[in-house]
């Protein structure tokens, strides 16, 4: 007797990207710009020009991009970038937003 051979539906998963956010650096007229590079290098792994020249950004303009990364790593650089800051007495700021 002759077996049957079952086809197996073809099932397709999509993988789905963490939603990717925007992290922006706002300037304030306390933290020292020094420290700001600190952070930049520390805590998002900047190599020291790229961090100067983010700093530099948002002190002239205000506000500037620091990183384009999924949202749980946005998140955890913003609280890691706030603890170091508020630890030393500073008001550094930063924000996250949808990279659309």
């Amino acid at each position: 007797m002759p077996t049957a051979v079952i086809a197996e539906p073809e099932t397709r998963e999509r993988t789905r990207l963490a939603p990717r956010q925007r992290v922006l650096l706002h300037d304030d007229d306390v933290t020292p710009m020094d420290f700001v590079t600190e952070v930049l290098r520390g805590v998002f792994g900047k190599p020291a020009g790229e961090a100067e020249a983010i700093m530099l950004e948002a002190h002239r303009g205000g506000v500037a991009l620091v990183e384009v990364v999924p949202l749980e790593l946005a998140e955890l650089h913003v609280d890691q970038a706030r603890s170091k800051a508020r630890t030393r007495g500073y008001p550094l700021a930063f924000s996250t937003e949808p990279a659309d």
